[in-house]
């Protein structure tokens, strides 16, 4: 869609005049197109500064949000400052939107915290409310279940088996080294002795 605006190296964001250049390139004349970004733009803050809102089914929500009075600090000089009540342009992405932006799905990390939570509270419910549920979605719950346990286990008895570990070699290697070191000792004071 944005394939036809030529952007200078470095240049991350568009302007207003990009754009149009690129609503020119789908609509075929730039003059229609930078007055329908003019009309749709004024519309919106006209409508948001009547205290009202605009929602675009899919894109998102312009709205305007009332912000109470509270008490800020100067970076600089560390001082109190009182900052009043206002009221703030804010823009409310819609699904459409987000799945544009940020793929078809949630992050991973956030759908397996999902399903693990789903899974821990699924055997505390009383029995009657699972077999209400679909049985394809009670058996991975269980299955996560399981799976989320023995991680957790395992993480649990690997730590106390490390440090156990590392301190028998320790010791192993304590005796080793100071029977090494006498023997060294020893052979020291016998090519003494000899000489």
């Amino acid at each position: 869609m944005l394939d036809n605006v030529i952007r200078p190296y470095g240049l991350q964001t568009m302007n207003k005049s990009q754009l149009i250049d690129a609503l020119a390139a789908r609509l075929g004349d730039r003059r229609t197109a930078a007055s329908a970004v003019d009309g749709l733009l004024s519309t919106i803050v006209e409508t948001v500064k009547a205290g009202e809102s605009v929602s675009l089914t899919g894109f998102g929500v312009f709205e305007a949000r009332a912000r109470a009075a509270r008490v800020g600090r100067n970076p600089r000089t560390g001082q109190t400052v009182a900052v009043p009540a206002a009221t703030v342009p804010a823009f409310r992405p819609g699904t459409g939107f987000k799945t544009a932006v940020g793929g078809a799905s949630a992050p991973p990390s956030a759908a397996r915290t999902r399903v693990a939570a789903a899974a821990v509270e699924a055997p505390a419910k009383p029995a009657a409310k699972a077999s209400q549920a679909k049985p394809a979605k009670a058996a991975k719950a269980a299955k996560a279940a399981k799976a989320g346990a023995a991680k957790t286990a395992a993480a649990k008895t690997a730590a106390p088996k490390t440090a156990t570990a590392k301190a028998s070699a320790k010791e192993a290697k304590a005796p080793a080294a100071k029977k090494g070191k006498k023997d060294t000792k020893a052979a020291t004071a016998r090519k003494k002795a000899k000489k």
